[in-house]
């Protein structure tokens, strides 16, 4: 059976002290004055007290720190950038292998690619390899940590012209449940090495990614402006020009509260709008023809700029401490009716809050990627993905619902299949179609090899084959 916290039990202030020699980062427990920062995770939903928190700076730092927590019966939950919208980098009583100080990244632009750290959020990947007008995939914020955003499949602005993260994952080092060191590539443990091209961090602490990189010169896009009621015929336009668009095109349809900012008219500013966001691997002047068709509707706003990756990537930034609550659907079709439902839900999210009821184009280099990954859902040529955040406990009960609802109006298009990373604890079914069934299988024995007594569980679990009931 899958093992639990107990607490400190036999991890005694002495114990703790032990652990903290020799240790490389820093050890931190209740009462520390760094404990409360180091606890706190990006939704504010989840307020977990670890018993420890282990700031790892070395992969020693993990292995000790792994070893620490099954010698004392601490349940392990591992931090990296701290997104998991469920909490699952936190745990009551347990250990956090925190590994935020291992944020380096190194870019070999010779080989057009970089290994990062397994703490590295998306900022310090994409600061380092603009440097060489090189990028790759990343989250579509710049928060995400890299470590599960890889692991998960990754998904993102750059994905229909360079693929998902973990398509351009090259090797990974990681510390397993005995705390030994595995390096895993094509060459070396390939089982391993394909069970981290979406299956989550079932199979130990990745330390290090090496990732392919590519050449960006110019990255530029279009954001319009919509009243909500031109939602429908502003989505199916957006629907028809990404279903031919080049590769080189991304983006979203989406609505949010209009934020006070110079280019939203102050009538609009914090009320309900809708958006048309192509973002384009090119000059502003492309990205404006791929855009035409959606420009010749009347809109309230416009913006076509140049704009470093770096800098797309904060555009949409969520500050941490918000209440999260998300999920998304994979569509296999987009027909009218589903477009109608979709907007008609879109006045349900709370408003003014920085929710987000968005529409993702899939299709190019992700339709492309390799079949045999754990990642069923990139056939589908659209996501939807209601993100809810906002600051009162009082909007939760309405936010939680709007989520939910938006999920159930477009099922009847949904392939089943969904992008891990997108939801919270929707339940073991879930993970099975998110990973696909067959790839579960394979998955679990994968996870009865490196990790049988299934230590690492706060995740979108995978349970061993040799658990399995």
């Amino acid at each position: 059976m899958t093992p639990r916290t107990t607490g400190l039990s036999s991890a005694t202030d002495s114990a703790v002290d032990g652990l903290r020699r020799d240790f490389t980062g820093e050890v931190l427990a209740l009462g520390d004055s760094a404990y409360d920062e180091a606890r706190t995770v990006f939704n504010g939903m989840i307020d977990r007290r670890p018993a420890v928190v282990a700031q790892c700076a070395s992969e020693t730092d993990v292995a000790r720190s792994v070893r620490f927590a099954r010698e004392h019966g601490l349940e392990i939950a591992v931090r990296g950038g701290g997104h998991s919208v469920a909490g699952m980098s936190s745990t009551d009583g347990g250990l956090v292998v925190d590994l935020r100080r291992m944020n380096g990244v190194t870019v070999a632009p010779a080989d057009q690619a970089a290994r990062i750290g397994g703490g590295a959020l998306n900022r310090d990947l994409d600061r380092a390899t603009q440097a060489y007008g090189l990028a790759t995939t990343g989250g579509r914020v710049s928060t995400t940590g890299v470590g599960g955003f890889v692991l998960g499949g990754g998904s993102g602005w750059l994905e229909r012209s360079f693929g998902l993260a973990c398509d351009n994952l090259v090797a990974a080092e990681l510390v397993t449940a005995d705390g030994s060191t595995v390096h895993a590539s094509l060459d070396e443990n390939p089982e391993l090495f394909w069970a981290l091209h979406g299956g989550g961090g079932n199979f130990g602490v990745v330390t290090s990614f090496t990732l392919n990189l590519y050449e960006l010169p110019a990255m530029s896009y279009v954001m319009l402006l919509y009243r909500p009621e031109d939602g429908p015929e502003v989505m199916r336009t957006y629907r028809d020009l990404m279903a031919s668009a080049p590769d080189g095109a991304g983006g979203a349809f989406l609505y949010f509260t209009a934020p006070p900012e110079d280019f939203v008219p102050e009538h609009l500013v914090l009320t309900l709008i809708c958006a048309v966001l192509i973002t384009w691997t090119g000059p502003p002047g492309e990205a404006a023809d791929v855009a035409r068709p959606a420009l010749a509707i009347g809109h309230e706003a416009e913006v076509i700029s140049g704009i470093p990756y770096t800098e797309l990537q904060c555009m949409l930034d969520d500050p941490p401490g918000l209440r999260n609550y998300w999920s998304a659907e994979y569509l296999d079709s987009l027909p009218d009716e589903a477009v109608d439902l979709f907007c008609a839900r879109a006045p349900d999210m709370p408003v003014p809050s920085n929710s987000q009821l968005v529409l993702f184009p899939m299709g190019g280099a992700v339709a492309r990627g390799p079949v045999d990954h754990p990642l069923p859902w990139r056939a589908a040529p659209w996501a939807v993905h209601p993100f809810g955040a906002w600051e009162s406990p009082s909007d939760d009960e309405r936010g939680t619902q709007w989520v939910r609802r938006l999920r159930a109006d477009v099922s009847p298009w949904s392939g089943g299949a969904v992008y891990l990373n997108f939801i919270g604890r929707e339940g073991e079914d879930r993970v099975v179609a998110g990973l696909g069934a067959e790839n579960y299988a394979r998955l679990a024995a994968v996870k009865a090899t490196y990790d049988p007594d299934n230590v690492f569980h706060l995740n979108h679990n995978v349970e061993p084959a040799s658990l399995a009931r």
